[in-house]
């Protein structure tokens, strides 16, 4: 979790910026976001299919342009 201490002669804009530079990082924002409602089993691995195929469409566009530079 992330926390930030405050240094003497630092501004709190200066904090909150470091604050949510962290937050950024370790993803809270969006862990957040995605556990607001409930997500059934079966949305998950829908979801996560559907990135793979992403994924796997993705590696093949740039092989695939690799290979055509050769």
């Amino acid at each position: 979790m992330p926390g930030v201490k405050v240094h003497p002669n630092e501004s709190f804009d200066e904090a909150y910026r470091r604050f949510k530079k962290q937050t950024d990082r370790n993803l809270v924002v969006t862990e957040v976001r995605a556990r607001r409602f409930f997500e059934p089993m079966t949305e998950i691995r829908k979801k996560q299919k559907i990135s793979a195929r992403k994924k796997m469409l993705k590696r093949l566009y740039m092989l695939r342009r690799y290979e055509s530079r050769l």
